[in-house]
């Protein structure tokens, strides 16, 4: 019988692209080597550059999702992607403090990907919801991995160079308690997409050259997705983050495209 992978859990949409949400996270621990499992928050309809339509999942086959998940596979690490409201949100932090407690010797680290906006500014988030993130999923998160526009949404200013987010991760990072990974890739004007971990121990920095003119999107899917497989496999964080930025480049660097109706369609390419 071959050895069984770790396994990952992700809390999160399904797309139907699937460029992002939960099946660019399946995508994702598959080439990473863990098996992954999935709770599904809510349907998205869903192309690079438009979000149609968003309909939610009934929290309670959210919550029960994620308990038989916890049931039957040995989760070493989970994610969360687009949680859409107040109600699932809560409900991912119930199931989420009655499992931590159960299991207190063996708790998986949970990977919370703030997902409000979209890549083509299109509102994931319901407005109720961006407080149930601060006030209950931070403190249980060993990992927080917002992008520049989820920074301002949380600090309520601009973050426009790298000196201002050094400066937002410290008070991030101490505010929750929990460790942040700002993501650099929206800053205008870099050659580099530069991301900051913010822990108690420190700052340490990512950097890969940044892959211009390549509109797709999942990126901070495959980018969290990538932590979380690695965290699993039992790599320190530092680690989890530096396998995962070489990888979520390289998935955009070969990404796929395709011509439709005077346009381009793109996908990062997940299996290299």
């Amino acid at each position: 019988m071959p050895s069984s992978p770790p396994v990952a859990l992700t809390i999160a949409g399904s797309d139907n692209s699937a460029g992002a949400g939960a099946q660019a996270d399946l995508k994702t621990f598959s080439a990473l080597g863990v098996y992954g499992v999935t709770a599904i928050t809510c349907v998205v309809a869903e192309v690079p550059g438009r979000v149609s339509a968003i309909q939610a999942i009934d929290a309670s086959i959210v919550r029960e999702q994620i308990v038989l998940s916890f049931a039957a596979y040995p989760v070493a690490a989970l994610k969360t992607g687009l949680l859409h409201s107040k109600k699932i949100i809560d409900t991912v932090c119930d199931a989420m403090e009655e499992i931590f407690t159960q299991g207190a010797s063996s708790r998986p680290a949970l990977v919370v990907d703030p997902v409000m906006v979209a890549t083509s500014g299109d509102p994931l988030l319901n407005e109720d919801a961006v407080a149930v993130y601060t006030e209950r999923l931070f403190k249980l998160a060993t990992l927080v991995t917002p992008n520049l526009d989820e920074v301002r949404a949380l600090l309520g200013r601009s973050v426009t160079t790298v000196d201002e987010m050094k400066t937002a991760g410290k008070e991030l990072a101490e505010m929750y308690g929990t460790a942040f990974l700002l993501k650099g890739g929206h800053l205008r004007g870099s050659e580099a997409a530069t991301d900051l971990l913010f822990t108690g121990f420190g700052i340490e920095g990512f950097s890969a050259p940044f892959v211009p003119g390549v509109a797709t999107h999942g990126t901070g899917c495959t980018y969290s997705a990538a932590i979380t497989a690695g965290l699993a496999k039992g790599l320190p964080l530092p680690d989890a983050i530096a396998e995962a930025k070489s990888f979520v480049t390289r998935a955009i660097t070969n990404h796929f495209a395709w011509q439709r109706d005077g346009g381009v369609t793109a996908a990062l390419n997940h299996f290299l």
